[in-house]
Parts: C-alpha cells; structure tokens; sequence
C-alpha cells in the first residue's frame, strides 16, 4: 500500500537487507553491528524497550511521536529477525494465512497446538 510520499511496505523489505548487510560491519560506525555484537537478548531487550515506548506515546503524546517510535520498534524487530535467522517473508506470510481469520478464531487454533 503506498501512501503519498511514494512509501509503501516493500520499504521494510529494504530496510531488512540493510540490516543483513551490517551484521559483519564495524561496531564502531555502525549500530546495526554494534546490536548484532551484543547478541540476541540485547536485541530481544530493545525490541521491548521500543514497544513500551510506542505505548508510552500512544497514550500521552501527538501522533507524529508514536510513528518515530514505531518507526523505531520495526527496526529493532527486523534486527531481531535477522539475529534469529527469520526472512521477512516468512512473518508476510504468516499475515496473508490468518487474512480473514477472526483473532479469536486464529488464537484457539494456536491454543490446541
């Protein structure tokens, strides 16, 4: 779905092959490489750090805040993904199989597993 800037979903697509070429980067001029170094429960710690403060501004602050932080959540979790060896096109399809699935229905399903 684009939107009127020409952004659409294939922007996380990019921004996942970003990540996986600064897995083996200097961790000294880059982030990317710098989360990887510290190892997959930094990461997993910061993806919950980033939810909470999507949260914290969904609740108490203007929507252009709770965008830049979900901005920010998004990538800490394709960071996640890429330390976890997760392709973003396994979780895209996962979206597509429970499409027109109620959530109720889609958790019980999980629930008999």
């Amino acid at each position: 779905m684009a939107n009127g800037n020409g952004a659409d979903a294939r922007v996380l697509d990019k921004l996942f092959a970003v990540i996986c070429s600064r897995r083996d980067a200097d961790p000294m001029s880059s982030y990317t490489a710098k989360l990887f170094g510290r190892g997959k429960r930094k990461i997993a710690r910061k993806v919950g750090e980033e939810a909470v403060e999507v949260v914290v501004a969904a609740l108490a602050e203007p929507k252009d805040n709770v965008v830049a932080e979900s901005v920010d959540l998004l990538y800490h979790l394709a960071v996640l993904w890429a330390c976890l060896g997760i392709d973003p096109k396994d979780v895209w399809a996962e979206m597509a199989r429970r499409e027109g699935l109620s959530g109720i229905a889609e958790k019980a399903g999980r629930n008999k597993s």
